[in-house]
Formats: structure tokens, C-alpha cells, sequence
């Protein structure tokens, strides 16, 4: 199956991620999610078939379920002008138009389950992000609250986690409540439609940004397989990772390589495990009634 790795439009570039082209349209940005993926900073070399149109549907469905508790930048599909009409068959699906914000520079990650960089903090003392959490508990664990546990944003490298204290220090007190307030609901909210359809959100991160009149808007993506840990809710169990239908089959795959540093240039995939992936990915579409 074909894979879209790279764009390259007939508009000024507004930046590359590790995923997503990003093209700019004057007050308006045109992005386009492509079918790399990544794992540990490092974008693999192999696409997943379908993955940016998983993202993107997944993406608009859940933009769609939480625009109630805040709004957001999606500003629908592309129209399609003249200088796009070439390129009309390989973006089908996976552009969309979104409003051009300031990007605020934290991750916004909400915990519900212990897993990930949060079960290593804890293993080492007892916290995530400093948030205090009771003593023995499991890998897998459900935690009694959702805890909001802040990162910065790297443009290059890992991001870092940090304590909501330090994210006051960056953003300003009123905007950080706000901000983990807001993470908190939509986290709620995913939880609750997720385990209506048989699985556990154990963990997500969002990201916001400021209109240009100074309105928080939801950016970038939402709940996606990309963004978020994912667990089939009848294979949950304390004390081991369960399946999950995101990014960690690819990242327990690259943790049985001997040889990789985790630092570029990623490994090839091999076949089964690209179509894991994908497999992966559409079932959690699928359960969503979110068609690609």
C-alpha cells in the first residue's frame, strides 16, 4: 500500500513536524498530516498506509465531541483551489484547514492510569510531575483522581516533564489553571466516550493556543492514537502493560532492538510490524464509528 512521507505544496512552508506539514495561507494554515510516525523523537523510516487519514478523521471526530468545553482551531477541508487540484488525490482525506494561533509552549498531559515516563517518576519517588501519589501502587493502576502533569514543548530532543508550578512561572497563574482545568474536562470527556466502546483513555496530552483575540483554542490534534495510550478494557490488568491500540506496539518492538540508542537514525520496520500498527490504529477509528 502507498505511504505519503512528505508534501511539498505550491505555498510557503510554516514548518514540519514529526508528522504533520504544515503550510501557511496568510491568517489560515493548511496541514496536512502525512503517514510518518514516531517514537522516541525519532520519525521512523517507514510510513504506516492510512495512518494521516486515521489521524485526521480521528482528530475531527473528537474536535467535533469536546467543542462545548472549549473551541477549537479546526476550520474544515480544504476547498480545493486551482493549485491544489494536482495534489487532490494524495491529500484527500488527511488536509484540513485550521485557524492560525500563538502556540502555547506546554503539553498538557492528564494521567488517569500509572504507565509510560509517569510509572518511572513514581517508581523513583513516589510523584509524577509533583503530584504526590499514594505509596504501592502498580503499573497499569488506575489512579483515584486524574492527575494533570505539564511538560515543555522541545522543538527538537524530549520533551520535559515539569510541576504545574513551573508552567505558572512560564504561562502566568490565571492562564495555567485555565489551561489544566480545561485538560482536565476534555480528559474526562474522552474517558467516558472511550469506555462506552470498550476501552480505557489511560493517558493524553493537548495542546492550546491564543487567537489573535486572546481566545484558548483547542490545537494541533486531539485524542489521537498519536497522542494518547489507549487499552482494551477487557485485557486491563494492574501490574502489566494491556494491549493497546496506539503508538506502544511500535515502542515495545523498538525496545526488543539490541544495537539502537534511540537516537537517529531510526531502524526499518518490518512488515508485521507496520501493519500492526496500522491495524491498530483503525480499530480504535473503527469503535469511534470514525470512518477512513
Amino acid at each position: 500500500m502507498a505511504v505519503l512521507l512528505q508534501t511539498n505544496l505550491p505555498f510557503p512552508i510554516f514548518r514540519r513536524g514529526k508528522v504533520r506539514d504544515v503550510y501557511d495561507l496568510g491568517d489560515r494554515l493548511l496541514i496536512v498530516a502525512t503517514d510518518r510516525i514516531s517514537a522516541f523523537d525519532c520519525v521512523m523510516p517507514e510510513g504506516i498506509p492510512d495512518k494521516g487519514r486515521i489521524l485526521t478523521a480521528v482528530a475531527a471526530y473528537w474536535f467535533s465531541a469536546t467543542e462545548d468545553l472549549v473551541p477549537n482551531h479546526f476550520r474544515g477541508c480544504p476547498t480545493w483551489p486551482e493549485a491544489l487540484q494536482s495534489h487532490r488525490e494524495a491529500l484527500e482525506g488527511r488536509a484540513v484547514i485550521v485557524e492560525k494561533t500563538r502556540p502555547l509552549p506546554i503539553e498538557c498531559v492528564v494521567r488517569g492510569y500509572l504507565a509510560g515516563s509517569g510509572w518511572k517518576e513514581y517508581q523513583a519517588g513516589g510523584a509524577v510531575c509533583g503530584v504526590a501519589l499514594p505509596p504501592g501502587l502498580r503499573l497499569a493502576d488506575r489512579l483515584p483522581e486524574p492527575i494533570f502533569t505539564p511538560a515543555t514543548k522541545a522543538e527538537s530532543g524530549h520533551d520535559e516533564n515539569i510541576p504545574f508550578e513551573r508552567m505558572a512561572e512560564i504561562l502566568g497563574v490565571d492562564l495555567a489553571v485555565r489551561l489544566r482545568d480545561l485538560s482536565l474536562a476534555l480528559y474526562r470527556r474522552g474517558a467516558e466516550l472511550a469506555a462506552q466502546r470498550g476501552i480505557l483513555l489511560a493517558d493524553t496530552k493537548f495542546e492550546f493556543g491564543l487567537s489573535t483575540e486572546g481566545e484558548i483554542l483547542l490545537i494541533d490534534e486531539a485524542l489521537t492514537p498519536d497522542s494518547s495510550r489507549y487499552w482494551l478494557a477487557d485485557a486491563w490488568q494492574p501490574g502489566r502493560n494491556p494491549p493497546s491500540l496506539d503508538k506502544q506496539f511500535l515502542r515495545d518492538y523498538l525496545e526488543t532492538l539490541e544495537g539502537w540508542n534511540k537516537q537517529p537514525p531510526a531502524p526499518h520496520l518490518p512488515a508485521e510490524v507496520i501493519e500492526g500498527i496500522r491495524a491498530r490504529y483503525l480499530d480504535l477509528a473503527g469503535r469511534f464509528g470514525v470512518r477512513v
